[in-house]
């Protein structure tokens, strides 16, 4: 039910983004001047990009098909580097995602991702395991460590990270700490998408208005920005 109602729901932004998207010039690719700092298979990119999304293609090419927007400041692991007949660098994000270079930035290696500097604090410990697990697919009830689905992901790094059982699901973790508004979350925290008792997507707060998810079928653990598309009911403070 959970990966359902969160599929349904994403058809709707998604349509509502890309016809806001249709409209704005610079959306074309040639306009960013971007480049990934020498991201090789294993690396991370962050999509760096003037409009709200960045088009992912089906073949290293720009002739091929639009099969995703990747929204900006979402980070995703590189699984293949290519180049066109162009010299052009596109990196593969995912299953028929490729991105062309110009659209990224922020190439750095999983080990090596930045960390706040407060790197003893439970929030920080939660945070840094999170990062570890970018680029790892989603499989529905999956708990890690290889796969996880949105719920699974949170169970497991608060689990492996404080030892703290917060439930495996998004309503029992609506009770795993102390309820506050999403405009007071801070990182470390729960977001969560959905009423009380019926909640359907859960995600761990960055803060700097970002978040990081297990995001459906077909797409990997990544970083996101909150957006008005879709934009998270409350938070909850893990206690």
């Amino acid at each position: 039910m959970e990966e359902y109602i969160l599929n349904l729901f994403k058809k709707v932004t998604l349509s509502i983004a890309a016809a806001g998207m249709l409209g704005v010039s610079s959306l074309a690719l040639n306009n960013n001047t971007n480049t990934a700092q020498a991201a090789t298979t294993g690396d991370v990119v962050t999509v760096s990009w003037d409009g709200e999304a960045a088009s992912a293609y089906a073949k290293p090419t720009e002739d091929s098909n639009v099969t995703n927007y990747l929204g900006k400041a979402t980070s995703w692991k590189v699984v293949a580097v290519q180049k066109d007949g162009n010299g052009q660098t596109w990196y593969e994000v995912g299953a028929n995602q490729w991105l062309p270079a110009s659209v990224v930035t922020d190439g750095w290696s999983v080990s090596q991702a930045p960390v706040a500097t407060n790197a003893t604090t439970d929030a920080q410990k939660v945070i840094d395991l999170a990062k570890q697990q970018i680029g790892k697919p989603y499989v529905w009830g999956a708990k890690g460590p290889n796969s996880f689905d949105c719920s699974g992901l949170m169970h497991y790094v608060f689990q492996q990270a404080l030892g703290k059982e917060i439930g495996g699901w998004t309503v029992p973790q609506e009770s795993a700490g102390t309820q506050v508004s999403v405009e007071n979350a801070q990182a470390g925290d729960l977001l969560f998408w959905g009423g009380h008792g019926a909640t359907y997507h859960v995600a761990l707060a960055l803060g700097n208005g970002q978040y990081l998810h297990a995001p459906q079928p077909g797409q990997n653990v990544t970083i996101a920005n909150i957006s008005p598309y879709f934009w998270p009911s409350f938070a909850v403070h893990v206690n």
